[in-house]
């Protein structure tokens, strides 16, 4: 029976762990500092831009198609084992294009994902006016609606995922640092605040606790953080058609309605300054708002309920996401940097880091 430690219990190392549970060779154990999803996970609006994503061929594609793929069979999966539910809109994706965008390359994109067997739609503004009257059309030439992507709570999606793994025997250990990682002959030591543990497999998706934990192993890969911020609104009035209510995504930023007159409003908007702490800018919270607000102006109305902000991690000279063998460390795999795709690409991570230990 191979031992396995992931690190990190975020929406990736949940997700991995579940993946791995269904193996019954292979005995699991996470680790986390912290309770599941309280890092980039939970500062996530859970929107999957895989379909609208300009990603057309290669790995990056790939992953996006496989996630949407497995999302659709793994959400009812987790609901049935676990009792929990995952709420999902499933009203699609819609993207604002603004004055000065050239449509031509999402009309391209719309052919492509024909021949690849999905649906892309351009709406010209009399259609957007139909569809999502809380929308004002100023400086908008057209909308991109993605039917077929969706959005989801991350939090509860990563607590479903926990839920469902311990029934199949992963042990979960909370509040527990990772102090050092060394390689004994035959396996790798992880030293924690909990005492020692072996394994024969090591998996990092530890997000910006990825950098250090590879330096303890002389193979440090460099992910820094990018700081996106949110808020939760309540809104009174109503919100264009109660029986369509799609992710609305402009400049930048999204906005989620949740149902019952809540809303999600964010955005990442900050990146960092030579090597130095990040710290959420008011300031800058204030013009993802006022964006949100110069899209669909009856937000100017809503009550906020709670701002928060989340690190997002982003490797440094390397492509987005990192999944691959530690080099020169061969049962170290790093799943980590997924910058603003952790949600979107969780899935397909999980199935690759599979791929890697079964060989």
């Amino acid at each position: 029976m191979s031992r396995i430690i992931i690190i990190g219990c975020g929406i990736i190392g949940a997700t991995i762990a579940y993946q791995l549970s269904q193996v019954p060779e292979l005995k699991i154990t996470v680790l986390d500092k912290e309770t599941p999803a309280k890092a980039s996970t939970g500062a996530a609006l859970g929107v999957l831009m895989g379909v609208v994503s300009q990603k057309v061929k290669g790995r990056n594609w790939q992953l996006r198609e496989n996630s949407i793929k497995r999302y659709e069979t793994l959400l009812p999966e987790l609901e049935i084992i676990t009792g929990r539910k995952i709420p999902v809109n499933r009203d699609g994706i819609l993207l604002l294009c603004l004055e000065g965008e050239d449509l031509s390359n999402w009309e391209k994109l719309a052919i492509t994902r024909k021949s690849q067997g999905w649906e892309l739609e351009i709406w010209d503004v009399e259609k957007v006016r139909d569809r999502t009257p809380q929308i004002k059309l100023d400086n908008i030439i057209a909308a991109i609606y993605s039917p077929q992507d969706r959005q989801l709570d991350p939090t509860l999606l990563t607590w479903a995922l926990v839920d469902a793994a311990r029934q199949k025997g992963v042990n979960f250990q909370f509040d527990v640092s990772v102090l050092n990682v060394e390689v004994s002959p035959g396996c790798y030591q992880i030293e924690t605040t909990a005492g020692s543990l072996e394994c024969d497999w090591l998996i990092i998706a530890a997000g910006l606790g990825s950098t250090p934990l590879t330096a303890s192993l002389k193979q440090s890969i460099d992910i820094r953080p990018v700081l996106g911020q949110a808020l939760h609104l309540h809104l009174e009035n109503s919100w264009g058609d109660a029986n369509f209510q799609p992710v609305i995504t402009g400049d930048d930023v999204h906005i989620v309605p949740l149902g019952k007159g809540e809303f999600w409003v964010g955005a990442t908007v900050e990146f960092p300054v030579g090597e130095g702490e990040i710290l959420a800018d008011d300031v800058k919270l204030d013009e993802v708002m006022a964006k949100a607000i110069a899209f669909c102006p009856v937000l100017a109305e809503a009550k906020i309920i709670r701002k928060w902000s989340g690190l997002r991690p982003r490797p440094e000279r390397q492509v987005a996401p990192i999944i691959d063998r530690l080099s020169g460390c061969d049962r170290v795999i790093i799943a980590s940097g997924h910058y603003r795709n952790g949600v979107l690409l969780a899935p397909a991570t999980a199935e690759l880091v599979a791929q890697i230990i079964m060989g």
